[in-house]
């Protein structure tokens, strides 16, 4: 059976004990004295790289200098099928290419499928040593975001060729296409395609915008994709769009989040070609309402919608929400135009009976009285649902759905705004351990000045761990109601599940179909 997070985290500080203890002897559970010449070596190997796989390469690396037969444990190739060489993304620090060059003869090998080079590791000599000694690689990331200047590739005959999965992390300067063009011929069988941008390092007034990498000339060299992720790319726009809907056909997922030159004319076209497209996530794009308009949603295989931030019209949802047939995911914050007709109607008109995740943060124009009567409707259904960012739904209206939303697994609610009235917090969560036992994420984002608890709260943070044991991420502001939960957790041993806002966001993206394969860093 798998081991559970908080039981990975206390093997793994029970493991670092034993290494600082060094080889002194141990008793076993249960054992007289008479048994205490045992020692860690006389663990078998099996079990000692079964605990080894929880820890970090970092700290592996340290446990292959206590003795010979940890080195060699730490050497198995079985421990290294996943590596990031991206130390400031919690990944292995590796001094030179020479250095890389020998840890993929002697520990990567024929293990390793997944692999995160920076822009210093990314050389053509690197890449032929992959091709050749690690032939089941089919994961890659390769980070050109920091450069200021690419190794000279010409060279290059040779690349990893069973690569499923892979990530482009764009430079703001670099042109691609001199490397792009060495790959093209390797990259066929590529289904999960990463191009990620620069939008958050990205000034508001760019002077100019470079098209680095050459979309149009990539889609001719991938025609297997079935997930597209365009993450925060400046100079991705509709035509790239229909670029890559041209040559894919087997296209199920398309995100193009903060790609803010995205407008939707060329929608209608893609859905279209694209006959599977299942999961179309355009958070802060720039749609326009005409265009979104155009497109036969009542043709559509579409489940899964993210809209959120884009500025469409109640006009726009409505005629949109009531005409998509299949409509499992929804994420719709941040929008003026979502009111309590756009609800109502498509309660009315629409078919949100297989909604499971809803999500409409901060849009601050839906009444409590209109989402309570959606949510007594639909909420039994629901595994997600995000009402946060919007001052006006406090913890009564959570109260009174509660027993509504009993399958939920996510829920967000709260606003980081300082509010007039108080949250009676200790009543909401004895609501949730006694109303949501399939809970595992939760987050409340008020500001701690507003949460009023009594001296017996601890016995409703009691209920709720021991009544959602599936709660795996509780997520609060930091104040004083966050220090007592976390206590209160782990006291219990359940060190991992309590965080601050700070570290820490829940969405209902972890119910995406497709979610693993849209995770990068």
């Amino acid at each position: 059976m798998a081991m559970g997070r908080a039981g990975q985290e206390l093997m793994k500080t029970a493991f670092m004990s034993i290494y600082k203890m060094g080889h002194q002897p141990f008793v076993m559970m249960g054992e007289v004295e008479e048994s205490s010449d045992q020692t860690i070596e006389k663990l078998p190997d099996k079990v000692l790289l079964n605990i080894f796989s929880y820890l970090t390469h970092r700290e592996i690396c340290r446990m292959a200098r206590v003795c010979r037969k940890w080195r060699l444990i730490a050497y198995d190739t079985r421990l290294w099928k996943s590596v990031s060489l991206r130390p400031e993304i919690s990944g292995l620090h590796v001094g030179s290419l020479e250095a890389l060059l020998a840890l993929i003869s002697i520990r990567f090998g024929p293990s390793l499928r997944y692999i995160e080079l920076p822009i210093e590791l990314i050389t053509h000599t690197v890449l032929h040593e992959l091709s050749n000694k690690c032939p089941n690689l089919t994961h890659m990331l390769l980070d050109f975001s920091t450069a200021m200047q690419l190794h000279d590739f010409s060279e290059m005959q040779a690349f990893p060729t069973k690569l499923k999965y892979m990530v482009i992390c764009l430079s703001e300067v670099i042109f691609m296409e001199g490397f792009m063009r060495k790959i093209y011929n390797f990259i066929n069988g590529l289904e999960i395609l990463h191009l990620i941008g620069t939008y958050e390092k990205v000034e508001e007034e760019e002077e100019e915008i470079y098209e680095v990498i050459n979309v149009h000339k990539l889609k001719g060299a991938t025609p297997n994709l079935r997930v597209i992720n365009l993450y925060g790319i400046n100079f991705i726009d509709d035509s790239h769009i229909d670029a890559f809907s041209s040559n894919c056909i087997q296209l199920e997922c398309l995100a193009v989040n903060f790609c803010n030159k995205v407008t939707g004319s060329t929608l209608k076209t893609l859905f279209q070609r694209s006959r599977r497209l299942k999961c179309l996530l355009m958070n802060q794009t720039s749609l326009i309402s005409e265009h979104v308009m155009a497109v036969e949603w009542e043709k559509v295989s579409l489940q899964e919608l993210d809209i959120s931030a884009t500025d469409l019209s109640t006009e726009c949802l409505v005629d949109m929400l009531t005409r998509i047939p299949n409509l499992r995911f929804l994420s719709a914050g941040q929008l003026n135009g979502f009111n309590d007709t756009v609800l109502k109607s498509w309660m009315e008109m629409g078919n949100p009976r297989n909604l499971i995740a809803l999500d409409l943060e901060a849009s601050d124009n839906l009444s409590d009285d209109a989402l309570y009567k959606f949510l007594s409707r639909h909420g039994q259904q629901l595994s997600g649902l995000v009402l946060s960012g919007m001052p006006h739904i406090t913890d009564q209206l959570w109260m009174s759905v509660m027993p509504i939303l009993n399958n939920a697994r996510i829920l967000v609610m709260g606003t980081p705004e300082r509010l007039g009235v108080n949250i009676h917090v200790d009543q909401l969560m004895d609501g949730i351990a006694n109303n949501l036992p399939r809970l595992e994420r939760l987050e409340l984002r008020w500001d701690p000045q507003n949460l009023r608890f009594s001296d017996k709260s601890q016995k409703a943070i009691d209920i709720l761990r021991v009544k959602c044991l599936k709660l795996r991420c509780l997520v609060l502001n930091d104040g004083r109601y966050y220090e007592i939960v976390k206590a209160n957790f782990e006291r219990a041993d359940r060190n991992t599940v309590v965080r601050t806002s700070t570290s820490s966001r829940v969405s209902n993206y972890y119910l995406l179909g497709n979610y693993k394969d849209l995770v990068f860093n």
